[in-house]
């Protein structure tokens, strides 16, 4: 355990808020800084290394990192409101911890911004946030990991649960319209207009399940449910069967040997398809932390630290007296300038790399879970 606590020394001695070296993303397309969802879970990773080691450095850092962007009237830097964007609420959920940790107005007036977004995000015609202004009509499973949890974190704190039910709602939604009912696996999109090239003409449903998006549905549930009041008893047990019912439908896939999943995770058996991180480090966070918050039994945290140390075994290697986390994709989506199809040869066509925050953040949000008993 003590090479996990050096590793991540070793990426936050190396990072500032303009130039973090585990946004690879970002690297290799030569960008400089910006409000993104990528640092937003690394940050949350961080925050949440503070909470259980309470080492001062670890709150600093993400304090520093944060108010790099944030101005003291409540605007956001490389922040654009009229993109539309759910990806950029992600990092908005650090903003509440920071703000009762600190006491700094300014985050709080951040957090207003981010949900002005949200009053006037489009919707679909069932009535989900569009994923993207880009993206019209869509839904993708990313997205309500992205907002959800920050929304029902302003509504319970500041708005006294007046949009609860729109909340619940887009879960619902997403349950009916995007979940395979014999595999209980839930596919990466849906486009309810039916127009893109990607999706089925009849469903609108993208061809395949992806392991990351699946990973960002469980800890959508999760973490959705911290920051529900349970007083709305009814919702609040619906929201954590749904969590329940996908863990039980992974578990079907879970390797064996590893405790890893699959990048396509109903199709283990091609050859082409292999183990990978980070949707294997959140499915291992969202079942020990559910277990911890109580929505899972404790019996299924043998099978979340099966997943951890399976993916500490396989991927943290050490080279030149450094650690490096490997077997992370970096990126994967539909449609797009670059025709994203959604077919399993694409899914296996995207790079995979190293020390990537979308990989590492969720291992070591795992980490944090197994450390806490």
């Amino acid at each position: 355990m003590d090479r996990i606590r050096q590793y991540i020394d070793e990426l936050i001695e190396k990072s500032t808020p303009d130039k973090p070296i585990w946004n690879i993303e970002k690297i290799r397309q030569g960008k400089g800084a910006s409000w993104n969802y990528i640092d937003g879970c690394m940050i949350t990773a961080i925050l949440a290394m503070y909470d259980i080691t309470k080492e001062e450095k670890y709150l600093q850092f993400a304090d520093d990192f944060t108010s790099f962007y944030i101005e003291e009237d409540g605007n956001i830097k490389f922040y654009d409101k009229e993109e539309y964007n759910l990806d950029n609420i992600n990092a908005g959920k650090n903003l509440y911890k920071l703000y009762d940790l600190t006491g700094k107005e300014k985050y709080r007036k951040a957090i207003d911004t981010l949900y002005d977004q949200l009053k006037g995000q489009s919707r679909t015609v069932s009535g989900n946030f569009w994923h993207k202004l880009i993206y019209p009509n869509q839904v993708w499973l990313d997205g309500l990991y992205m907002t959800q949890p920050f929304y029902m974190a302003y509504e319970t704190r500041f708005n006294k649960m007046g949009n609860y039910m729109d909340i619940y709602r887009q879960f619902l939604n997403v349950e009916k319209n995007m979940k395979n009912s014999e595999t209980g696996l839930y596919y990466h999109a849906i486009d309810e207009s039916r127009e893109m090239f990607w999706c089925d003409k009849e469903t609108g449903l993208s061809k395949n399940y992806w392991l990351r998006s699946l990973g960002w549905f469980a800890m959508a549930l999760v973490d959705t449910l911290e920051e529900m009041d349970e007083q709305i008893f009814y919702e609040y047990r619906k929201l954590m069967s749904m969590f329940h019912e996908l863990v039980d439908s992974m578990l079907k896939y879970q390797d064996e040997e590893t405790g890893m999943w699959y990048q396509v995770p109903d199709q283990g058996h091609r050859p082409e398809n292999y183990l990978e991180t980070s949707g294997s480090a959140m499915f291992s966070c969202a079942i020990l932390k559910g277990v911890r918050l109580g929505y899972l039994p404790e019996r299924y945290r043998a099978y979340g630290e099966k997943g951890f140390y399976g993916i500490e075994k396989k991927y943290l290697t050490e080279k030149d007296g450094e650690l490096s986390l490997g077997g992370i994709c970096l990126v994967a989506g539909l449609g797009g300038k670059d025709m994203r199809d959604g077919t399993f040869e694409y899914y296996m066509s995207e790079p995979v790399v190293e020390n990537e925050a979308k990989g590492v953040a969720p291992f070591l949000l795992a980490y944090t879970e197994v450390i806490r008993k």
